[in-house]
C-alpha cells in the first residue's frame, strides 16, 4: 500500500527514517506525484503546490508514522570549471542571461548536459565535463515574493505591482 507523503521537514540526521526518496533535480519540483522509494515502497507526494524538494530533507506520511529522506540522485550533468572565479563568475552571468538551471559553487557551475551550451562554454574558455552526479540547481528568485524594501512599505507594494521582467541584451 503507498503512503501519502503530506508534510516537508527540514533536514535531521537525528531522526529515525524509515525509507529513501532518491530523486532528479527535475523530480524534486513535483510536489504531486507517486514515486518508489530507493527500497521499493511506493508513495504519493502531497505537498503544497510550487515547492522544490531538496537533499536531505525529510517528508512526514499523513499518519505521522513514517519518514523518507530525499536524496538527490545522480544523473546527468555537465560540470563546469574555470582558471580563475572571475572566468566561473563571467560563465555564471552568461548561463544566468539563458536562465538555465544552474548549480553554484565556489568551484565549478553544474546545469543539465546542452551540445548548444557546451559549445559556448567551450568558447568562453572554461573547462566542460560530461559526467553523472547528483544536480541541485539554485531555487530561483522567482520562487518568492521579490520586493525591494521592507514588507508594508506602500513604495515597496507600488514596486511590486510594476515590477516585470525585462529581455537581457
Amino acid at each position: 500500500m503507498a503512503l501519502n507523503l503530506t508534510d516537508r521537514l527540514p533536514p535531521d540526521t537525528s531522526s529515525p527514517v524509515q525509507f529513501t526518496l532518491s530523486l532528479t533535480a527535475e523530480e524534486r519540483t513535483r510536489s504531486r506525484h507517486y514515486f518508489e522509494t530507493d527500497e521499493g515502497q511506493g508513495v504519493y507526494l502531497r505537498l503544497p503546490r510550487g515547492i522544490v524538494l531538496r537533499h536531505g530533507e525529510l517528508l512526514r506520511s499523513e499518519d505521522g508514522k513514517t519518514l523518507v529522506r530525499v536524496l538527490a540522485k545522480p544523473e546527468p550533468v555537465m560540470t563546469v570549471t574555470a582558471p580563475t572565479a572571475l572566468d566561473l563568475l563571467r560563465t555564471a552571468y552568461h548561463l544566468g542571461n539563458r536562465h538555465v538551471a544552474l548549480e553554484v559553487t565556489e568551484s565549478y557551475l553544474r546545469l543539465s548536459p546542452d551540445p548548444v551550451l557546451k559549445t559556448m562554454l567551450e568558447q568562453l574558455g572554461v573547462q566542460v565535463t560530461e559526467t553523472i552526479a547528483p544536480f541541485e540547481p539554485e531555487a530561483g528568485a522567482y520562487g518568492h515574493r521579490h520586493t525591494h524594501s521592507k514588507p508594508g512599505d506602500p513604495k515597496s507594494e507600488k514596486d511590486s505591482a510594476h515590477h516585470s521582467h525585462h529581455p537581457h541584451g
